[in-house]
């Protein structure tokens, strides 16, 4: 008998002492699809209407969320701000523009809350200058100058002058001075150099930032800074 044959048999046939590999469990995926299925249709299943209803009350509670964190729309309601918004747009206004350390920059437009510096009411303007900023009107040319540079305004509307009321005004840390862009028929910062405050609006009344125009619809667009501004110099770096 070939013994050796034999051997080598029950050595094939054998356990291995070498322990077998492991091998990955795939997530169960699919349990976890059919749970959250079965959660909604719990809820669903108390709710008047069913699916449809809970569809909708979610949908309105995001909407919500957002309106509330991140986006809130606004209806225009006169023309101070008119050409880039006329009454009747909705714009919509980026509420977390200024929420992680930038503040307003010169030629933005915000919707703020002016209870107790223009009125008790929202309202839009466009920033013209920021804390330890001089803005006075206006040089030989009729333009206002901010830290000591003259400022183009192409967005004005056309056939107003920068201001017919002359001022000269420092603007405090934290604030704003506000201007619209309709400046015939517009009351901002201008209107209320005489009242407490002196015209500014603090930075922490700032609601957000106006970027889109939503509505009409033959008006969708976003809204830019106005290159002006970029080039006024830093507080303590004027000019003249």
């Amino acid at each position: 008998m070939d013994t050796e044959a034999q051997h080598t048999e029950r050595d094939r046939s054998s356990p291995s002492s070498e322990p077998a590999p492991a091998t990955a469990e795939a997530p169960d995926t699919e349990g976890t699809e059919e749970r959250s299925r079965s959660v909604f249709a719990s809820v669903a299943d108390r709710v008047p209407g069913g699916r449809l209803t809970l569809t909708a009350l979610l949908g309105m509670a995001v909407l919500l969320l957002l309106a509330t964190f991140v986006v809130q729309p606004y209806a225009i309601p006169s023309g101070s701000m008119e050409p880039a918004l006329r009454p009747g747009d909705r714009v919509l206004v980026n509420k977390v523009a200024y929420r992680f350390g930038s503040g307003p920059q010169r030629g933005d437009a915000v919707v703020f809350d002016g209870s107790g510096y223009f009125g008790d009411s929202d309202y839009v303007k466009r920033v013209v200058g920021t804390g330890g900023d001089r803005v006075v009107c206006c040089d030989k040319r009729g333009r206002i100058k901010v830290n000591g540079a003259p400022v183009d305004e192409p967005h004005l509307f056309p056939g107003d002058a920068p201001s017919t009321v002359p001022f000269d005004v420092v603007v405090p840390d934290g604030t704003l001075f506000l201007l619209g862009d309709h400046r015939s028929d517009s009351s901002d910062s201008r209107d209320h150099l005489g009242s407490p405050g002196g015209g500014m609006v603090p930075e922490d009344a700032v609601i957000g930032r106006a970027d889109w125009i939503a509505w009409p619809l033959g008006r969708w667009t976003s809204l830019k800074r106005p290159d002006a501004y970029a080039r006024v110099p830093a507080p303590g770096g004027a000019h003249g």
